[in-house]
Protein backbone atom coordinates (compact mmCIF):
# COMPACT_ATOMS: atom_id res chain seq x y z
CA UNK A 1 0.00 0.00 0.00
CA UNK A 2 1.30 3.48 -0.60
CA UNK A 3 0.46 6.60 0.67
CA UNK A 4 1.95 10.05 0.63
CA UNK A 5 3.41 12.50 3.06
CA UNK A 6 1.36 15.94 2.83
CA UNK A 7 4.48 17.40 4.95
CA UNK A 8 7.18 17.05 7.26
CA UNK A 9 7.35 19.20 10.06
CA UNK A 10 10.45 20.51 12.53
CA UNK A 11 9.87 21.58 16.15
CA UNK A 12 10.22 25.07 17.18
CA UNK A 13 11.67 26.42 20.79
CA UNK A 14 7.76 27.29 22.60
CA UNK A 15 8.03 28.51 26.15
CA UNK A 16 4.75 28.47 28.03
CA UNK A 17 3.59 27.93 31.40
CA UNK A 18 2.30 24.69 30.22
CA UNK A 19 5.40 22.96 28.87
CA UNK A 20 5.82 19.66 30.00
CA UNK A 21 9.53 19.67 30.94
CA UNK A 22 11.35 21.14 34.21
CA UNK A 23 12.71 24.44 31.78
CA UNK A 24 9.38 25.22 30.60
CA UNK A 25 10.14 24.53 26.73
CA UNK A 26 8.15 22.08 24.24
CA UNK A 27 8.96 21.29 20.92
CA UNK A 28 5.35 20.41 20.70
CA UNK A 29 4.91 23.38 17.65
CA UNK A 30 6.03 21.68 14.64
CA UNK A 31 6.19 23.68 11.61
CA UNK A 32 6.44 21.80 7.87
CA UNK A 33 10.14 22.06 6.52
CA UNK A 34 10.91 23.25 2.96
CA UNK A 35 12.95 20.90 1.02
CA UNK A 36 15.13 17.78 2.00
CA UNK A 37 14.91 16.69 5.25
CA UNK A 38 17.98 14.24 6.36
CA UNK A 39 16.81 11.67 8.87
CA UNK A 40 19.20 10.04 11.49
CA UNK A 41 18.54 7.11 14.16
CA UNK A 42 17.85 10.05 16.83
CA UNK A 43 15.24 11.78 14.49
CA UNK A 44 14.97 14.52 11.97
CA UNK A 45 17.72 16.72 11.45
CA UNK A 46 16.43 20.14 13.11
CA UNK A 47 13.68 19.01 15.30
CA UNK A 48 13.86 20.38 18.58
CA UNK A 49 12.51 17.86 21.40
CA UNK A 50 11.63 19.40 24.50
CA UNK A 51 11.49 16.57 26.84
CA UNK A 52 13.93 13.90 25.69
CA UNK A 53 12.64 11.66 28.71
CA UNK A 54 9.40 11.26 27.35
CA UNK A 55 10.10 12.24 23.76
CA UNK A 56 12.67 11.02 21.13
CA UNK A 57 14.87 8.67 21.25
CA UNK A 58 15.59 5.60 18.98
CA UNK A 59 12.07 3.88 19.33
CA UNK A 60 10.23 7.64 19.11
CA UNK A 61 12.35 9.20 16.22
CA UNK A 62 9.34 9.90 14.51
CA UNK A 63 5.75 10.88 14.89
CA UNK A 64 3.21 10.45 12.26
CA UNK A 65 -0.23 11.28 12.27
CA UNK A 66 -2.86 11.48 9.48
CA UNK A 67 -4.53 14.06 7.88
CA UNK A 68 -7.77 12.28 7.80
CA UNK A 69 -7.72 12.11 11.63
CA UNK A 70 -6.32 15.79 11.87
CA UNK A 71 -9.90 16.45 9.11
CA UNK A 72 -11.99 15.02 12.23
CA UNK A 73 -10.70 17.14 14.68
CA UNK A 74 -10.82 20.10 12.14
CA UNK A 75 -14.87 19.28 12.30
CA UNK A 76 -15.16 18.31 16.00
CA UNK A 77 -13.20 21.64 17.47
CA UNK A 78 -14.30 23.92 14.34
CA UNK A 79 -10.49 24.66 13.79
CA UNK A 80 -8.53 24.00 10.55
CA UNK A 81 -5.10 22.40 11.86
CA UNK A 82 -2.51 23.19 9.97
CA UNK A 83 0.29 20.04 9.20
CA UNK A 84 2.62 19.69 12.77
CA UNK A 85 0.30 20.91 14.79
CA UNK A 86 -0.47 17.60 16.80
CA UNK A 87 3.11 17.72 17.20
CA UNK A 88 3.91 15.75 14.28
CA UNK A 89 6.74 14.94 12.04
CA UNK A 90 5.24 13.44 9.32
CA UNK A 91 1.82 14.86 7.83
CA UNK A 92 0.26 12.02 6.04
CA UNK A 93 -2.38 10.89 3.23
CA UNK A 94 -4.01 7.80 2.25
CA UNK A 95 -1.40 5.81 5.27
CA UNK A 96 -3.55 4.17 7.61
CA UNK A 97 -1.40 4.96 11.09
CA UNK A 98 -4.31 3.94 13.55
CA UNK A 99 -4.44 0.84 11.39
CA UNK A 100 -0.59 -0.05 11.39
CA UNK A 101 0.80 -3.15 12.40
CA UNK A 102 3.99 -2.81 15.44
CA UNK A 103 6.59 -3.27 12.86
CA UNK A 104 5.43 -2.72 10.01
CA UNK A 105 7.72 -0.52 8.01
CA UNK A 106 7.51 2.00 4.98
CA UNK A 107 10.20 3.16 2.63
CA UNK A 108 9.93 7.37 2.61
CA UNK A 109 12.22 9.12 0.33
CA UNK A 110 15.68 7.08 0.69
CA UNK A 111 14.49 6.59 4.19
CA UNK A 112 13.32 2.47 5.87
CA UNK A 113 11.22 3.52 9.10
CA UNK A 114 9.57 0.98 11.51
CA UNK A 115 6.22 1.69 13.57
CA UNK A 116 7.14 1.04 16.98
CA UNK A 117 4.38 2.27 19.09
CA UNK A 118 1.21 5.21 19.60
CA UNK A 119 1.41 8.43 21.03
CA UNK A 120 0.42 9.16 24.30
CA UNK A 121 -1.10 12.51 24.75
CA UNK A 122 -0.19 14.91 27.71
CA UNK A 123 -1.05 18.07 29.68
CA UNK A 124 1.52 19.64 27.15
CA UNK A 125 -0.34 18.61 24.08
CA UNK A 126 -3.76 20.06 25.73
CA UNK A 127 -2.46 23.30 26.93
CA UNK A 128 -0.59 23.55 23.06
CA UNK A 129 -4.02 23.34 21.76
CA UNK A 130 -6.03 25.23 24.76
CA UNK A 131 -8.57 22.81 25.33
CA UNK A 132 -8.18 21.47 28.66
CA UNK A 133 -10.15 18.02 27.98
CA UNK A 134 -8.30 17.90 25.00
CA UNK A 135 -6.63 14.34 26.68
CA UNK A 136 -9.86 12.49 27.33
CA UNK A 137 -11.18 13.27 23.85
CA UNK A 138 -8.18 12.14 22.25
CA UNK A 139 -8.39 8.49 24.16
CA UNK A 140 -12.06 8.19 23.39
CA UNK A 141 -11.43 8.94 19.76
CA UNK A 142 -8.92 6.53 19.57
CA UNK A 143 -6.38 7.34 16.42
CA UNK A 144 -3.31 8.45 18.51
CA UNK A 145 -0.61 8.32 15.37
CA UNK A 146 2.41 6.04 15.54
CA UNK A 147 5.82 6.07 16.46
CA UNK A 148 8.93 5.11 14.45
CA UNK A 149 12.49 4.26 14.66
CA UNK A 150 14.53 4.30 11.89
CA UNK A 151 16.11 1.11 10.02
CA UNK A 152 17.56 3.14 7.29
CA UNK A 153 18.90 6.77 7.73
CA UNK A 154 18.44 8.73 4.88
CA UNK A 155 16.45 12.28 3.15
CA UNK A 156 12.77 12.92 3.42
CA UNK A 157 10.37 15.73 1.95
CA UNK A 158 6.69 16.71 1.50
CA UNK A 159 5.07 14.65 -1.22
CA UNK A 160 7.57 11.40 -0.79
CA UNK A 161 5.73 8.01 -1.78
CA UNK A 162 4.89 5.94 1.62
CA UNK A 163 4.95 2.46 0.82
CA UNK A 164 4.32 -0.05 3.74
CA UNK A 165 7.35 -2.79 2.29
CA UNK A 166 6.72 -5.22 5.19
CA UNK A 167 3.82 -6.26 7.71
CA UNK A 168 4.39 -8.17 10.39
CA UNK A 169 2.07 -11.47 10.61
CA UNK A 170 1.11 -11.30 14.07
CA UNK A 171 -1.43 -8.12 13.39
CA UNK A 172 -1.17 -6.22 16.39
CA UNK A 173 -1.63 -2.80 15.57
CA UNK A 174 -1.54 0.87 16.88
CA UNK A 175 -4.49 1.28 17.44
CA UNK A 176 -5.22 -1.89 19.62
CA UNK A 177 -1.76 -0.60 21.54
CA UNK A 178 -3.46 2.70 22.48
CA UNK A 179 -6.91 1.05 23.52
CA UNK A 180 -5.04 -2.04 25.87
CA UNK A 181 -2.81 0.91 27.47
CA UNK A 182 -6.02 3.13 28.31
CA UNK A 183 -9.09 2.24 27.84
CA UNK A 184 -9.35 -1.46 27.45
CA UNK A 185 -7.09 -3.55 29.55
CA UNK A 186 -8.27 -6.71 28.37
CA UNK A 187 -6.49 -6.13 25.20
CA UNK A 188 -2.85 -6.23 27.22
CA UNK A 189 -2.25 -9.78 26.55
CA UNK A 190 -2.33 -9.40 22.75
CA UNK A 191 0.26 -6.85 23.16
CA UNK A 192 2.90 -8.99 23.91
CA UNK A 193 2.39 -10.92 20.07
CA UNK A 194 4.50 -8.17 18.60
CA UNK A 195 8.33 -8.80 19.38
CA UNK A 196 8.58 -5.48 18.01
CA UNK A 197 7.03 -3.08 20.87
CA UNK A 198 9.72 -1.40 22.71
CA UNK A 199 10.99 -3.06 25.72
CA UNK A 200 9.81 -0.08 27.73
CA UNK A 201 6.12 -0.62 26.84
CA UNK A 202 6.16 -4.17 26.53
CA UNK A 203 7.96 -4.59 30.32
CA UNK A 204 4.70 -2.32 31.50
CA UNK A 205 2.45 -4.38 30.10
CA UNK A 206 3.80 -7.46 31.41
CA UNK A 207 4.01 -5.58 35.06
CA UNK A 208 0.31 -4.70 34.69
CA UNK A 209 -0.26 -8.10 33.74
CA UNK A 210 1.07 -9.80 36.90
CA UNK A 211 -0.14 -7.19 39.16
Amino acid sequence: MTGRLVAVNLGTVTEAEWAGDASGRSGIDKRPAEGRVPVTAAGLAGDFIGEPAHHGGPDQAVYAYAEEDAAWWAAELGRQPRPGVFGENLSTWAVDVTGAVVGECWAVGSALLQVTKPRTPCRTFAGFWGVPDLIKRFTLRGAPGAYLRVLREGEIGAGDPVEVVDRPAHGVTVGEVFRATTLEPELLPRLLDAPELPGPLREKVRRRLAG
